[in-house]
């Protein structure tokens, strides 16, 4: 089953500073997804002044367990760089 996860991240004094921080972990985290096949695709969301705000995954995980599992896995999870997240199943279009 796939998933798309929009995480928005803290907005209070150093949220940018948290994120920059435990960035290198997450992305070693998700390189992780990536080799086990369960990283689709994602990145960064920006604002207007093109800083970023949160993150868009998609993940490809064999079940609603492997999901709560990377709910509590991911470092900006586990750091509280992210304060709110939306996480849908998600169906590709065959087009």
């Amino acid at each position: 089953m796939k998933y798309i996860v929009h995480a928005y991240d803290h907005t209070g004094p150093g949220a940018l500073d948290r994120r920059m921080a435990v960035r290198p972990a997450h992305l070693a985290y998700v390189r992780q997804l990536k080799e086990k096949g369960q990283f689709v695709l994602g990145g960064a969301l920006l604002n207007p002044e093109q800083t970023m705000i949160g993150s868009m995954l998609i993940l490809d995980l064999d079940s609603e367990a492997d999901l709560q599992d990377y709910l509590k896995t991911d470092p900006y999870i586990v750091e509280g760089v992210w304060e709110n997240m939306d996480v849908k199943p998600f169906r590709q279009a065959d087009v």
